[in-house]
């Protein structure tokens, strides 16, 4: 009799966890190669969970694959590590008859861009080929975040075998996937794409997988699985443990049974004590047959008031739009700030955009500067990094913008910390500015990065930064076409030093209709011209323009009227071809932004009256 005939008259217990036991050996490298090193301790651990009455254990395979064996610098092993794997388990269950099922664990969580889907199917495909030359009893694919990876391996892996499969999603919140899908709706899409058993497993411990299981209605044909953690997670001492009376577990596994649940076995910090209890307690159970069905879940969120003011990436689809940076300052004295955000609000700007803390030297935050300007009737654009704040971090400085009402954000990944006052300081970089893009617009649908109801949508206009400053233009208009599928509402560049490349970007970019803001700063001399074209990212001079702020030498006012006389001229450029001007203040140098922006007005008044006269 197979796993799945079985399954139709039992309810079966699988193992524990592997690596936990790993862990608690001290054996805390790369657990795949145990396979090699130190067979006879997974052997030893298959053994354990089988004499308390396990009827299936898995593979220790879980990151046999070339991606995150590539980490320890194993991504040659994957055959040998899945061969040696396959092996011991099957000789661990030889005498008692188990199933073995051979595992593979999810690569992505929330970021996606450490691999891609092509990158991750390519090891997936070859981690399978190996393990079915050893035939096992069935595949377990477990720990998938991300339900699009889950869905294509669970696709692929049904052309290549017959052998039952397993899919198990790991939810952020109970009864919700990372993407926003219900696990009921998960489960019956992967049934769809051939998955025999599909389940949960990991994260979650006992009471919030009950919760989740709740909701869901048994599928047409497939079996449920559920593999819960001991308990959440705690740290002690620096080392991961979970604390979870054994009992508790198996009453939980009492009452997953009762949810429909056939197919019980344990994740992070079970052990085969966990295992022997559920066993006891599931002895005389039988799998349901019926469960009342519930209808899909549905959060209700309350749409937010109507703005008070225009997004910008609306006004600039229609008129002339100015956004004008005034670095927050590097000291606590604020009052010249204010000042200067005051006038050049007066003078016409749509908003004061304010950097976080560029070239990753610390400044007063923006998110507290903002609040400030807004008390005195002034619109601001904060800049949010992904480089200082980890994904509790962002999402809480997410929240804190909404409930102030600042609506308005450009997101980027921020300069690396070995350029700024604490190059020694940890840069995080939980997400990519396009990963994180996203989940704000999943804040606009009022849900978390987690997929939790904010029982409130979030209402923000995302600016996406543009850097035209490449050799190779068509790359960085396609990385702007990516971040619009991201959620992108408009862009901003980097400062441009030549008309030739303002023309450059708008026929390389005219069939977006997405806006873009085009900077435009002043230079203030032949130095820090040389500093900017030399050692700030992003950022080139022409030939040009160094030669002629170097013609006026240490002369301060010469050096700044030429810089105007410069950005003028761009401004002529940039302005008969966008409606979004980027004016950049340089060293707090507002009264030369306060030109700047006139003559955008003066220019804009010229070309009505010409078009008057026409």
């Amino acid at each position: 009799m197979g796993l799945l005939q079985d399954l139709k008259t039992r309810v079966l217990t699988a193992d524990g966890a592997i690596g936990t036991l790993l862990y608690s050996y001290g054996l805390d490298y790369c657990h795949e190669e145990m396979n090699i090193a130190r067979p006879e301790i997974i052997e030893k651990i298959h053994s354990e969970y089988i004499a308390v009455g396990a009827d299936i254990i898995q593979t220790n395979t879980y990151g046999a694959n070339a991606i995150k064996l590539a980490r320890y610098g194993f991504e040659n092993r994957v055959k040998e590590f899945n061969e040696a794997a396959l092996k011991i388990a099957k000789r661990a269950a030889a005498p008692g008859g188990q199933y073995v099922l051979a595992t593979i664990g999810g690569i992505r969580g929330i970021r996606k861009s450490d691999a891609t889907l092509d990158e991750i199917l390519t090891a997936f495909q070859e981690q399978v080929e190996v393990l079915l030359a050893g035939e096992p009893d069935g595949f377990l694919l477990e720990t998938y975040y991300d339900f699009e990876e889950l869905s294509h391996c669970v696709h692929l892996l049904r052309s290549m075998t017959d052998l039952p499969i397993i899919a198990q999603v790991t939810m952020q919140e109970p009864g919700i996937l990372q993407n926003l899908m219900s696990l009921n709706e998960a489960f019956h899409e992967l049934e769809r794409l051939g998955a025999d058993i599909v389940g949960s497993n990991c994260r979650l411990g006992p009471f919030h997988t009950i919760q989740a299981f709740e909701g869901v209605n048994l599928p047409n044909k497939a079996f449920l699985s559920a593999y819960p953690n001991a308990s959440l997670l705690d740290i002690e001492d620096g080392r991961v443990v979970y604390e979870s009376e054994t009992d508790y577990f198996a009453r939980a596994a009492v009452e997953l049974v009762n949810q429909g649940v056939r197919l019980i076995g344990g994740c992070c910090g079970t052990t085969p004590k966990h295992i022997a209890a559920v066993k006891q307690r599931l002895a005389n159970m039988q799998p349901i047959e019926t469960k009342e069905e519930k209808p899909g879940h549905t959060q209700f969120v309350r749409i937010p008031e109507p703005r008070k003011q225009e997004p910008l990436h609306e006004k600039a689809k229609r008129e002339r739009s100015v956004i004008v940076e005034l670095d927050t300052p590097r000291h606590l004295e604020i009052d010249g700030f204010v000042d200067g955000a005051k006038q050049l609000a007066k003078a016409g700007a749509d908003v004061i955009m304010m950097a976080d803390n560029s070239l990753a030297s610390p400044r007063i935050s923006n998110i507290a500067m903002a609040a400030i300007l807004k008390e005195h009737g002034i619109r601001s654009l904060p800049h949010l990094t992904c480089r200082d704040r980890n994904l509790i971090g962002l999402q809480s400085h997410l929240m804190g913008l909404d409930a102030l009402e600042l609506h308005d954000i450009l997101v980027i990944t921020g300069d690396p910390t070995k350029v700024g006052d604490f190059p020694g300081a940890t840069s995080v970089y939980d997400v990519s500015s396009m990963e994180l893009i996203s989940l704000i617009k999943q804040l606009n649908k009022g849900s978390s990065f987690t997929g939790k109801s904010l029982r409130k949508q979030a209402d923000f206009s995302v600016a996406a930064a543009f850097n035209p400053n490449v050799r190779v233009l068509d790359r960085a208009v396609a990385r702007l076409e990516k971040k619009i599928e991201h959620g992108a509402d408009y862009f901003i560049s980097q400062p441009v030093y030549t008309k030739e490349k303002i023309i450059e970007i708008y026929e390389a970019t005219k069939h977006l209709e997405t806006p873009i803001y085009i900077g435009i700063m002043p230079l203030t001399s032949s130095r820090s011209a040389e500093f900017l074209h030399h050692e700030v990212p992003g950022i080139k001079l022409s030939d040009e323009v160094l030669a002629r702020m170097a013609a006026c030498g240490n002369d301060k006012e010469a050096s700044t009227a030429e810089g105007i006389t410069i950005a003028k001229e761009l401004l002529d450029t940039a302005c008969k071809y966008f409606n979004g001007i980027y004016l950049i203040t340089p060293f707090l140098r507002y009264d030369m932004t306060l030109e700047l922006m006139d003559y955008v007005k003066q220019y804009d008044v010229e070309s009505k009256g010409v078009q008057s006269n026409v």
